[in-house]
């Protein structure tokens, strides 16, 4: 009896050792080394930076106050040469303090009378656009997650461990772009939810996942491939642009510098003319919305197909509905017709179900989608639990009632069960 004591307390603590070595491991995981960097606020306000300072005064505090009004001056000739051209003065420093919302203080050294430094400006954009006649409005994407991901030595990362790829999106001043980019920091569980091997997934249900998570709508990946001549010499870096979960290609570049010092403005380079990518792609209208990713719901997808159109028609974009409507029309100006009275059907009422289905790995989730929408009638279906190992419910919009889907279910080799708009079906 003793023995048997003895032994059950040896299991127990081997158990309670290896749950602490398991939890050791989660953590060491999601803590570690740092593996990101918080992105910079960035705000719709108008900012010019490296604005370069050399004042004197009868004391530092007053060589800096003069300094911050000579930035004011020089960022506000910088801003109207860059918005409107020719020279922007006949401001006063009155004038001028009412529209700076913020100095940014680069590189700053003070002496006892002088003040070198290096500022940026912020100017207020409901102020100073009334100057500049820049409206207060501008147009942007829909929020895209970025993945910035390095390729060093064969080894891709995104958030295994901090890259000076990543810090330059983090830096990155995205208000003035068209692109609105949903940027993680990579701290915590985001390391483990978000890898460089995510990119090469094509399963929609688990990108609804991650982008509901983030507030984001679709992904972009820009990602970054070194090659190093030999060591301490020149690096060569290979930028590619893609966009949405099948990795589709935007666009490419590279850039060289001679040293690893200069590597930290190569990536600010980079990530400027990376943004020029994605802009000039979402002018194109290559970056549109993949459905796919949405969790569908039927008027949803009519108003958002209508706002395309309506936008599609501002930018003198002639849509597959208007080219129908042109061909019709033609049609009925050139052929004569009789008319003839025939039997209006009774419009089909779409319905939306729950189903639940079992869902033991990732493979089911998918599978059992795509069952559904095989089935003649089904508009849209989509996970909206997901239960991995045991039950996940799918929204299924169906033209027709609940006795003509359970039936249809049926015929597709489903088991059904539930009563009224919920519905089980097994294999």
């Amino acid at each position: 009896m003793i023995e048997r004591f003895t032994h059950l307390k040896l299991y127990v603590a081997i158990i309670l050792l290896l749950a602490l070595l398991s939890s050791a491991i989660v953590y060491a995981q999601i803590e570690g080394a740092p593996r990101g960097v918080l992105p910079v606020a960035s705000s719709g306000d108008f900012e010019v930076t490296g604005i370069e300072i050399d004042v004197e005064g009868v004391n530092a505090f007053e060589a800096r106050s003069k300094g911050w009004q000579v930035a004011q001056r020089k960022a506000w000739q910088k801003l109207w040469a860059r918005t409107r051209g020719g020279n922007g003065g006949g401001l006063s420093d009155n004038s001028l303090d009412s529209m700076v919302s913020s100095i940014v203080v680069e590189e700053e050294q003070i002496g006892p009378n002088r003040y070198v430094a290096k500022l940026g400006v912020i100017f207020d954009r409901a102020r100073a656009g009334q100057l500049l006649g820049v409206k207060g409005i501008k147009r942007r994407s829909a929020p895209l997650l970025i993945l910035p991901i390095t390729i060093s030595g064969g080894a891709p990362a995104l958030y295994e461990r901090r890259t000076e790829w990543q810090k330059a999106w983090a830096r990155y001043k995205t208000s003035d772009s068209s692109i609105d980019y949903v940027r993680p920091s990579g701290s915590g569980a985001e390391s483990l939810l978000l890898n460089a091997g995510q990119i090469s997934r094509r399963s929609r249900s688990w990108w609804r996942v991650i982008l509901d998570e983030f507030g984001a709508a679709d992904i972009v990946s820009a990602t970054a491939r070194f090659e190093r001549s030999y060591p301490g010499g020149p690096i060569t870096a290979h930028y590619t642009a893609r966009y949405g979960p099948d990795n589709i290609f935007i666009g490419r570049f590279s850039l060289k510098v001679s040293n690893k010092n200069g590597v930290p403005a190569m990536m600010d380079a980079a990530v400027k003319r990376m943004d020029k990518l994605f802009e000039n792609a979402l002018a194109a209208g290559r970056l549109r919305l993949d459905k796919s990713l949405i969790l569908e719901d039927p008027e949803l997808i009519e108003e958002v197909e209508a706002i395309v159109e309506t936008q599609d028609k501002e930018e003198g974009v002639e849509t597959q509905t208007a080219r129908n409507n042109k061909d019709r029309d033609d049609e009925e100006n050139n052929v004569a017709t009789s008319e003839i009275s025939e039997p209006v059907a009774a419009p089909v009422i779409t319905q939306t179900f729950s189903i639940q289905f079992s869902t033991p790995d990732v493979g089911a989730v998918d599978a059992g989608e795509d069952s559904v929408r095989s089935i003649s009638g089904v508009k849209s279906a989509s996970t909206t639990s997901l239960a991995l190992g045991g039950t996940s419910v799918m929204r299924v919009s169906y033209a027709g009632d609940a006795a003509a889907l359970r039936a249809a279910l049926s015929a597709n080799g489903w088991r059904v069960g539930g009563a009224g708009n919920i519905i089980t079906i097994s294999r």
